[in-house]
């Protein structure tokens, strides 16, 4: 059974959240095995393969895309102006300089889509950014099983976080999303990839977006004309992005959403964690 990204009223089950909740915690595993290993003259690209390898060891060989990492007021997409700037480069991270993981892994089927914040020493300005982000979190769930629409949730993390100090960096994505709806396929025999992205994940997720643009709706989440409607019933990858100067700070994780509410796939994660020991969750 294909459960898909175009399911959009897909329930899902016991099996569904265990089998997501598990490339979740393999992808965050992976982020955070890596992130212990920078040092000072590692490059974008040399975090971005280590952890394209680390997943590899587990015996997953397929994505959604393949990692990101970006460096210094790259975290932030500073000067972005086109999708080619996202693919990890040759900057160089160095002490005191904030950087982002990105890595989405497919297991057995079943998307992950992560964003791991950190810092080579210290950075006090991404410090606080991190712990801030806790309240978008919140903000975020609240507003959903309030019954706001996509686009008014991703106002409301616009105002919070000019209310912060901070600006908004998700709309430098593709898009401009906070979040993008993820799925179940059957695996394929053999994984392709193209412009770094897994070609039988994307063309679900295009072919999704085709079926719902008559209804105005979309598996992309932004604040355009296809938002104006809660979000669907299903898995969503959620990734609010905040910036301040040359410093950017996120989290990704799967959001869950049904005919009864919406609640967070796992609590049991990196960033929430460090908010927990720092008291600011």
């Amino acid at each position: 059974m294909n459960t898909s990204f175009h399911a959009a009223k897909h329930q899902p089950g016991a099996k569904d959240l265990d089998g997501f909740r598990r490339a979740q915690r393999l992808a965050y595993d992976c982020a955070e095995a890596v992130a212990a290993t920078l040092t000072p003259g590692v490059t974008e690209r040399q975090a971005a393969k280590a952890m394209r390898t680390w997943v590899n060891d587990k015996g997953v060989d397929t994505w959604f895309h393949l990692p990101f990492a970006w460096f210094g007021d790259r975290s932030a997409f500073r000067g972005f102006k086109h999708p080619l700037q996202f693919f990890p480069t040759n900057r160089a991270l160095a002490e005191g300089m904030p950087f982002i993981l990105d890595c989405a892994p497919v297991v057995d089927g079943y998307t992950a889509d992560i964003g791991y914040s950190g810092c080579l020493g210290d950075n006090p300005v991404l410090a606080k950014l991190r712990d801030d982000l806790a309240q978008h979190r919140a903000l975020i769930l609240e507003r959903v099983n309030a019954g706001a629409t996509q686009g008014e949730v991703y106002r409301a993390v616009d105002d919070l976080a000019g209310q912060q100090g901070y600006d908004n960096r998700h709309q430098a994505y593709p898009f401009g999303v906070i979040a993008h709806q993820v799925g179940h396929t059957e695996p394929r025999p053999r994984n392709t990839t193209a412009f770094g992205f897994g070609v039988g994940q994307v063309t679900t997720l295009l072919r999704s977006a085709i079926v719902a643009a008559p209804a105005r709706r979309s598996p992309l989440w932004n604040r355009g004309r296809f938002s104006l409607h809660p979000p669907e019933p299903g898995l969503w990858a959620v990734e609010p992005h905040l910036g301040r100067g040359g410093v950017g700070a996120k989290f990704e994780e799967l959001l869950v959403i049904t005919d009864r509410g919406a609640s967070w796939l796992d609590d049991d994660l990196p960033h929430v964690r460090r908010w927990h020991e720092r008291g600011v969750a």
